[in-house]
């Protein structure tokens, strides 16, 4: 069983099942189409924008999200494609994407990553992002306790520098997305037009 299975597999939901708040503020400003939501986990963001009248694509390499997902669609009455992959073998059609979210996505490849999973967004459409800043470190409310996993501006700007236009910025936060995310947290957000 993976760490994220072993994390999800409870019946609580780790991170809550309200969305986070700042994807609940920007998804109301785009009209819905087609949204991709990377490392979803539990489902929270993807229930919520399949609410709004998108048409979601998730996934997360965990089998044990998955379920958790889709039981939270269904508490709903909405339907969202959720996959069981790594980012690694993601292989979705290229340019098909109107939004891409990432939210929380933190990991080794960062910069692979990001530049792997922003061919699937369409010229034109939008990335979405928020992470914990390298400040979290200093902070005991969530993210991964190793400083090389954890963002800055400058990283990021790399990251997306294909992006014809961002906006990248720091914030400090209070979170209260379920016992996995509560309390002051500094965090960093991106919001670009491919």
């Amino acid at each position: 069983m993976n760490m994220w299975d072993q994390r999800y597999k409870s019946e609580e939901y780790m991170y809550g099942k309200r969305p986070n708040d700042f994807f609940r503020e920007q998804l109301l400003s785009f009209r819905p189409g087609k949204i991709l939501l990377p490392a979803e986990g539990e489902g929270r963001n993807a229930v919520f924008a399949a609410k709004m009248g998108w048409q979601v694509t998730a996934f997360d390499s965990s089998g044990q999200g998955k379920k958790k997902a889709e039981k939270l669609a269904r508490e709903n009455n909405v339907e969202i494609n959720y996959q069981v992959i790594s980012i690694d073998d993601a292989d979705f059609e290229e340019n098909s994407f109107d939004l891409m979210a990432l939210f929380f996505v933190h990991a080794m490849n960062r910069k692979n990553n990001h530049q792997k999973l922003i061919r699937f967004v369409k010229p034109g459409g939008v990335v979405l992002l928020e992470a914990f800043s390298k400040k979290q470190i200093n902070n005991a409310t969530g993210g991964p306790p190793r400083l090389e996993m954890l963002f800055s501006i400058e990283e990021l700007e790399e990251d997306f520098s294909g992006l014809a236009e961002k906006k990248i910025w720091e914030d400090e936060v209070f979170l209260d997305e379920g016992k996995g995310h509560f309390g002051k947290a500094n965090v960093i957000r991106l919001i670009g037009r491919k």
